[in-house]
């Protein structure tokens, strides 16, 4: 309420709104709080693909590796492959986004 709680009630009045004050600081505090908590939760989850990703690439480089090896497919093979599914969705920009079969 501020100067009319002072005015009206003196003292009384000053201690309420300092309640107040220090009720909405503490509430303030809990919601930065809550976003600290939303942004790492956020990085957490960045950094588990990231991981993920990094494993994804160990697997498929060394299958790929192996069927070379092997003589299973050849690299000329393989980038045809590579270039044909990219292609699928009507442009050839190195990113996937159908199912795998």
């Amino acid at each position: 309420m501020g100067w009319g709680r002072t005015l009206l009630l003196g003292d009384i009045g000053n201690r309420l709104d300092i309640a107040d004050t220090e009720r909405d600081v503490e509430r303030l505090k809990q919601e930065i709080s809550q976003a600290f908590r939303v942004d790492m939760s956020q990085d957490e989850k960045i950094e588990a693909l990231v991981r993920e990703n990094g494993e994804l690439k160990l697997y498929l480089a060394s299958l790929i590796r192996l069927l070379v090896a092997k003589g299973s497919v050849s690299e000329a093979e393989l980038q045809a492959m590579v270039a044909a599914v990219d292609a699928e969705d009507g442009k050839a920009d190195g990113r996937y986004d159908r199912g795998i079969v």
